[in-house]
């Protein structure tokens, strides 16, 4: 199983070492302990761990000066504090130093995987952040590509949202369109480019956590709410002040969460958890799903009023197989990211016919299968140029052109094939190339348009 990522752990108590140790490897992190603070930073820089639980208490030296000296290490590890101190103060003072968060003892074992995996989030959006601002020198909204009229139309309508600031957007489309891409797009056109002033991104998937820990991070807590609640806690949309918080899923958003959820939308406040006073909140809501939430509604796993207080700005992304004419551009993009991110000069194109049988596969998994393909192509293969027969068999499929483009001729399988199916699924193909349109679809396929209809009435598809 691939790991999640790398965690290192220094407290000098070998019970916790143990315990934390046992936890993390079961969720599927790489730890590594230690109790000694000698060299510890040259440890840390040697092993570069994702995250770092340092306990601030320690025989030798204070937690809070190994802080200090691994921020002015310049390390990219995120720090996690352990303190046995209920005020906590110390643990606060630690994150002004750059500490990302804190755990009390002692632990609540939920709270530990929620504050790794957060840091872990952290950690892999500094490092995409680092990229963008790298090839796009600071215009972080261009990440977003495409050539195609629908995009072109999407990209106006981010620009005309971001200008006016609105409160709440709803961004709608199948998994792997790009959906997390543009909201964090409207959050830069909102704030201006990925720098160190801009303010935070947050992002939260609702599918993802039980309903009681989604709400505790959305909202936080008040000390004494709950039997582990040691500590006064900001929640999600309190930790955004100012920037934006991305809601992930919201269509899985568990349906009691759903009213606290309007409530926080219609007045701009948050209450916490066993608190007793309202706190404003000065957030953008961006909002993803790749339900159909109208259906939700009709079912009654969604409420109507939030719907309806989502949709009244929202940007439906379209997907890759209604906008065939960004395949390549988005291609040519990836290829040169993974060659340079893999030192893979050498791979310098896509040929035509390689990219001939790219634009006319339907992308199930959208942009993010495109970008897994040439991923996967960069690192295995070592030659200068992408070819049809580098491709896998599900692009290339038994029926794709063999001699070039034009040629028309094609291979047959050894296993033979249904000639019905197959002209089934080409007439389905040039339907979904020309958004159904019947007279372009024939052209496509070099038919009459009554010998076109003809087909779709025989295998049922008018």
């Amino acid at each position: 199983m691939k790991s999640k990522g790398k965690v290192f752990i220094l407290d000098d108590d070998g019970l916790i070492l143990s315990m934390l140790s046992k936890v993390l490897k079961n969720e599927g992190y790489d730890v590594n302990t230690e109790s000694e603070t000698d060299e510890i930073v040259k440890k840390v820089r040697a092993w570069q761990p994702d995250v770092m639980l340092l306990d601030i208490r320690l025989p030798k030296r204070s937690g809070i000066d190994i802080l200090r000296d691994i921020k002015a290490e310049g390390l990219s590890t995120e720090v996690v504090m352990l303190t046995a101190d209920d005020t906590a103060e110390t643990a606060v003072k630690a994150m002004k130093l750059g500490a990302i968060d804190y755990l009390t003892k002692p632990f609540n074992t939920d709270e530990v995987k929620i504050v790794i995996s957060n840091a872990m989030e952290k950690e892999s959006l500094k490092q995409e952040v680092a990229y963008l601002r790298k090839v796009y020198s600071e215009t972080y909204e261009r990440a977003f590509i495409g050539n195609s009229g629908a995009m072109q139309d999407l990209m106006k309508k981010m620009d005309k949202l971001a200008q006016a600031r609105v409160s709440t957007i709803l961004i709608t489309g199948e998994s792997g369109t790009g959906k997390e891409v543009v909201a964090r797009n409207i959050h830069h056109l909102m704030h201006g480019p990925a720098s160190t002033g801009c303010p935070p991104f947050i992002w939260i998937n609702c599918a993802a956590m039980p309903e009681s820990i989604l709400e505790s991070e959305l909202f936080g807590y008040d000390k004494g709410a709950f039997t582990d609640a040691k500590h006064d806690k900001k929640g999600l949309f309190e930790q955004s002040k100012g920037g934006s918080i991305l809601l992930d899923e919201i269509g899985d958003m568990k349906f009691e969460l759903q009213s606290k959820l309007l409530r926080v939308l219609e007045e701009r406040t948050i209450r916490r958890i066993g608190g007793d006073k309202d706190i404003p909140i000065d957030v953008t809501v961006l909002a993803t799903t790749n339900k159909n939430l109208a259906d939700a509604v009709e079912n009654g796993s969604f409420r109507r009023d939030l719907f309806f207080r989502l949709s009244t700005f929202y940007m439906h992304i379209p997907p890759l197989r209604e906008r065939s004419e960004d395949v390549p551009i988005l291609a040519r993009y990836f290829l040169e990211h993974f060659a340079e991110k893999y030192n893979k000069k050498n791979i310098i194109d896509i040929s035509p016919e390689a990219e001939k049988m790219l634009l006319s596969y339907n992308w199930p998994g959208n942009v993010r299968e495109l970008r897994n393909l040439v991923e996967r192509f960069v690192v295995l293969e070592n030659i200068e140029a992408i070819l049809p027969v580098h491709l896998p068999h599900w692009i290339t499929g038994p029926t794709r052109t063999a001699a070039g483009p034009g040629a028309g001729k094609f291979i047959l399988p050894d296993s033979g094939i249904s000639i019905d199916d197959f002209e089934k699924d080409l007439i389905q193909q040039a339907l979904e190339k020309t958004g159904n349109n019947k007279a372009q679809a024939a052209k496509l396929l070099d038919m009459t348009y009554d010998a076109f209809r003809s087909h779709l009435k025989k295998y049922g598809l008018s």
